[in-house]
């Protein structure tokens, strides 16, 4: 009986659990279906938010687009000095 009982709460609590913790359809962000890179420009890494997409270049820099995949910031990065 205690075991049947155990049983029946667990399986109600993956249930639970993935119900909950699984993300919902259209909940993640999409990329665009191209990027005005700058010329020159090699990626090294992407990474996206909510309306906008971050590319890692080569050449240390981070290229910001939007979500439309037009040009939006140019950061440098300064490695640090060794």
């Amino acid at each position: 009986m205690i075991l049947t009982l155990s049983l029946i709460g667990g399986v109600i609590t993956v249930v639970w659990l993935l119900v909950t913790r699984l993300p919902m359809p259209g909940a993640h962000p999409t990329a665009p279906a191209s990027l005005e890179m700058p010329v020159g420009a090699v990626a090294a890494a992407v990474t996206m938010g909510s309306g906008w997409v971050a590319v890692v270049t080569t050449d240390n820099r981070i290229l910001i687009f939007g979500a439309d995949g037009k040009f939006w910031q140019d950061i440098a990065v300064t490695p640090p000095a060794n």
